[in-house]
């Protein structure tokens, strides 16, 4: 039976594909559309050059779902190969120049020499929702914080009294910013008419909103050159961040929705401190199937929250934070372990313990987190909801 590798280098609107034999011989090199058509002719092939295929791919969606998908589909078992260590690996390779069809042949030659790449499948319908929406949020939520802090920059240029003042995570705020934005207009309304006017447009607090706004303009009756012209692009951004905060708001109950759909989310929110949100990031971090980690460590590994030694002839035990990992995971078991301390007293006796211990607190809630990374790996390998544990007899 004669084997050989397949690697794919992933693009918008093409791959490359180079397939070797067991020796490193490159058997095939081609550059295809991303096109259903195209890529089923390279699989075709692709087969006809050996009975045993292994598949390797450097991007596990986006671009690459559609080639995933197919070979899936097909009854191939793609792998996958971080871009980073084929850009590692290509340094020790003949040759500095960088091309597609160089990383293809490194990709498919590091899937013949490694034995720990993960596996591809292809995401079902619910977890490809998942992993949309998560990820829309996230641009969401990244394009309300430039646009908050680009209405900053200009607002405590023009009238940095009121810029110190107002929370611009809340809508009163952003409702005032849409109709007054210079210290001349705020004081000729008045705190009366201005308090009304908040009030009409639903501002919460609006009495109180229209004070803290008089008092900054009673202190200050210069006008900076430029502020017309700025206070036209406070006005703009503050009507983009009331209509982000509305897509989010939206989007955010969509994410609920698909979320509770999902067959783990019971499991996955019975845990303290998590939600329909952090969950719904949980299952598009992981795919909801822990058996692609083997072991809660390695979940923790992906997550960053075990530490990496960094040992050397005489020096040992020096362990240091990973630099390698999941963001997005790492902030759902932070999160999630932040808001437990308030709400489950296990939680909460074990930050104190090791805040106790001479930890900060950030020490301390990191370590609170990679404790529950095997609490929840627990849950989800035994299909069990999490039940906080009863107290001991005698205790109060």
């Amino acid at each position: 039976m004669s084997r050989i590798w397949a690697g794919i280098d992933a693009g918008k609107g093409h791959h490359h594909c180079v397939v070797i034999n067991g020796e490193g011989d490159k058997l095939l090199s081609r550059r295809v559309m991303n096109d259903e058509s195209e890529l089923l002719n390279l699989l075709v092939d692709v087969l006809e050059l050996g009975d045993e295929v292994t598949w390797a791919i450097d991007l596990p969606d986006g671009y690459a779902s559609l080639v995933i998908t197919l070979l899936v589909s097909h009854g191939q078992r793609p792998f996958y190969i971080p871009g980073r260590a084929v850009n590692r690996a290509s340094g020790s390779y003949r040759g500095e120049g960088k091309t597609d069809a160089r990383d293809a042949l490194i990709i498919a030659d590091q899937a013949r020499m490694r034995r720990d790449l993960s596996p591809l499948r292809a995401a079902d319908e619910a977890m490809a929702e998942l992993k949309l929406l998560t990820a829309r949020r996230t641009d969401l939520v990244c394009d309300r914080t430039r646009a908050s802090n680009r209405l900053r920059g200009l607002l405590a240029s023009i009238f940095p009294a009121l810029e110190r003042e107002l929370n611009l995570a809340n809508r009163g705020p952003l409702i005032l910013l849409t109709g007054y934005q210079t210290p001349g207009a705020i004081r000729r309304l008045g705190a009366g008419r201005l308090e009304k006017w908040l009030r009409g447009r639903g501002a919460r607090w609006s009495a109180a909103l229209a004070r803290t706004a008089v008092d900054a303009a009673g202190r200050q009756h210069t006008a900076v050159p430029g502020e017309q012209a700025a206070a036209r692009l406070v006005q703009a951004l503050a009507v983009e961040l009331l209509d982000l905060d509305r897509k989010i708001v939206e989007l955010d109950e969509e994410i609920a929705k698909a979320f509770r759909s999902h067959p783990h989310a019971e499991i996955v929110t019975s845990m303290p401190g998590i939600g329909p949100l952090l969950g719904a990031e949980f299952l598009a971090a992981t795919g909801g199937d822990m058996s692609l980690f083997g072991s809660a460590d390695r979940l923790a590994t992906y997550a960053g929250l075990a530490p990496t030694p960094h040992d050397s002839g005489r020096v040992s035990g020096n362990l240091h934070r990973p630099t390698r990992y999941h963001r997005g995971l790492q902030r759902v078991f932070y999160m999630s372990a932040m808001s437990s301390i308030h709400f489950c007293p296990e939680s909460r006796r074990f930050y104190q313990r090791k805040r106790a211990e001479g930890k900060r607190h950030t020490q301390a809630v990191l370590a609170l987190a990679r404790r529950r990374v095997n609490v929840l790996w627990a849950l989800l390998r035994d299909g069990r909801c999490f039940e906080p544990a009863q107290p001991s007899a005698g205790t109060p």
